[in-house]
């Protein structure tokens, strides 16, 4: 299949990487711990601003939507803000 090849899924590692912190997150939610899966979304949102500050605009791929400081900024702006919503909401009597 050409659309698996080997040097297209190198080139989008970054939004790879991304995606598998999303996809634990999103298992940890299902299976009721909800808040650290939230936690693990917005600490997947920080790696992908990570990256995108430290990668070249061709290296970033799906991750260079717009300006590298516009991304990054936002980016850094979700994570902050997922992240304390995720450290300080009452667990409602969950873990």
């Amino acid at each position: 299949m050409p659309y698996l090849h080997p040097e297209r899924l190198r080139r989008q590692s970054p939004i790879l990487v991304v995606a598998a912190i999303g996809l634990v997150a999103l298992l940890l939610i299902a299976a009721g711990f909800w808040r650290r899966g939230a936690l693990l979304i917005g600490i997947g949102v920080g790696v992908a601003a990570a990256l995108r500050l430290v990668l070249t605009d061709e290296r970033a791929g799906l991750l260079a939507v717009r300006t590298k400081p516009i991304d990054v900024g936002m980016m850094a702006v979700v994570c902050a803000a997922v992240v304390y919503i995720a450290w300080t909401i009452d667990p409602l009597g969950t873990s």
